[in-house]
């Protein structure tokens, strides 16, 4: 069973269609990266799952549980809700804050204090226990939320944007701890703009535009379906016309082009390897500086799978 499993899920305000008939499984353990451009969908999925929006029809099942008013109560125990933003709290420090919430799950007496214990220590905010909250970085402040969210122990993480506005240390900070809460057995999903991090981090990715989802996979899967062409960079010592002369003339070759000091070949897609340029060109007396495959990391692979639109 899906941890978390949607059905034709969608979202409509008035004309505009925010989510488009939704089907997206996450199995446990996944650490699932939400990606799209503003507007796609991304925090509509999320806050529906987290039980703070209606669908306007069509199913969210969290853990088994039909995501609705009348399991709120029982969705809200499995998961953890982390926005993109953090609501401010007068007059109360990191410790008072996680008491507060602790309480509101009903985690009392010693067993309350252990675990506020635990995820300062987890979040490495330990230090930070009598700090007021508004006198903490934003970076700090994202992994309070995160010690917030571990209080009851839930199953599935659902953060949205949580390295945004972050400065570099803080968000390498932010996604290791998301790293160890994943090998602790989690279940994650990020929604996030700052690809590479997600390629680091998850090990399986959607992408959403304009309400629609339009791929899902893991993310050798999304590599290979956005890889169009096969493309291969040839230098050589010397007489790099000559060289280019003879790949044109080989099997397999779709095109080639000189660019700057190499040769940027484009194979057949048939074709599954480029050993047959290397052993030509060295055949003919060539000296063989460079021949590398074209990579497609997740940013290319978002640009390519993607238009761009918006609703």
């Amino acid at each position: 069973m899906p941890m978390v499993h949607t059905i034709n899920l969608t979202k409509r305000y008035g004309e505009l269609m925010a989510l488009k008939n939704l089907n997206l499984e996450i199995e446990a353990g996944d650490c699932f990266g939400f990606i799209g451009p503003n507007g796609a969908g991304k925090t509509t999925t999320i806050k529906i799952l987290a039980t703070l929006l209606k669908p306007t029809w069509g199913e969210a099942r969290i853990d088994g549980l039909s995501v609705g008013p009348v399991n709120a109560r029982a969705v809200r125990s499995v998961i953890g809700y982390v926005p993109d933003y953090f609501g401010a709290y007068e007059d109360m420090n990191v410790h008072e804050y996680l008491q507060f919430f602790a309480a509101s799950y009903d985690i009392q007496g010693k067993r309350r204090e252990q675990v506020i214990r635990d995820v300062l220590d987890l979040t490495e905010l330990s230090y930070k226990s009598q700090t007021d909250v508004n006198a903490l970085s934003r970076g700090m402040k994202q992994r309070l939320s995160i010690a917030r969210v571990l209080l009851h122990d839930p199953k599935l993480l659902l953060l949205d944007e949580p390295a945004s506005g972050l400065d570099p240390r803080a968000r390498i900070e932010i996604r290791e701890l998301l790293k160890e809460l994943h090998r602790m057995g989690k279940t994650i999903l990020i929604s996030s703009h700052i690809l590479l991090e997600l390629a680091d981090l998850c090990n399986k990715i959607g992408i959403i535009e304009q309400g629609e989802l339009k791929f899902t996979g893991t993310m050798s899967d999304i590599i290979d379906r956005a890889r169009s062409d096969r493309v291969i960079h040839v230098s050589v010592a010397t007489n790099t016309p000559a060289a280019a002369a003879i790949i044109k003339q080989l099997p397999g070759v779709a095109s080639m082009e000189i660019q700057n000091a190499h040769i940027r070949v484009v194979l057949n897609a048939d074709r599954n390897d480029a050993s047959h340029i290397a052993a030509e060109l060295i055949k003919r007396g060539f000296a063989l500086t460079r021949l590398e495959e074209e990579t497609v990391n997740l940013e290319t692979a978002f640009m390519r799978l993607t238009k761009g639109l918006v609703q």
